[in-house]
């Protein structure tokens, strides 16, 4: 009886202090930002969470159809070098987010207007899936007014 509860708790006791993969949220960042900075919309919607949420000021999404409309596919065009400085970075096996602040180049609307120059604050807060793949779960922006690009 001794061999057969040893041999049956012996591989939960390896389970349960075998290391859990962590998120690495940086690595994760850059492949989401660099899809930004390349214009890849749907490697940018790969990134997303079926139940993502995106706040912006007053601005609240939530589902990947819609944020995909309303956030990639409506904003992706008017910006250009997306940068973040990560102040904030938190990771373990289930959750991982980064917060800082980011600058981005703002796209003219009008041939003869100018360029802007953005920048504010970024929360992105990553999930692991069900099957074991990290998804952008949440992403606030809180931005201050664009400027001129001098």
């Amino acid at each position: 009886m001794k061999k057969i509860l040893s041999a049956l708790v012996l591989p939960l006791l390896m389970l349960a202090c075998s290391p859990k993969e962590e998120a690495n949220v940086q690595q994760l960042n850059q492949q989401f930002i660099g899809a930004w900075n390349s214009k890849d919309p749907e490697k940018i919607i790969g990134f997303l969470a079926e139940d993502v949420h995106f706040v912006q000021g007053n601005a609240h999404y939530s589902g990947k159809s819609e944020v995909s409309q309303k956030w990639v596919r409506e904003t992706l065009p008017t910006l250009r070098d997306l940068k973040t400085n990560v102040i904030s970075s938190v990771n373990d096996s289930q959750v991982a987010y980064e917060a800082g602040t980011f600058s981005v180049d703002v796209l003219p609307e009008a041939p003869n207007e100018p360029r802007g120059y953005g920048e504010g604050n970024f929360m992105l807060v990553w999930k692991k899936g069900e099957d074991k793949s990290w998804k952008l779960s949440y992403a606030q922006l809180e931005d201050l007014p664009v400027q001129v690009k001098r």
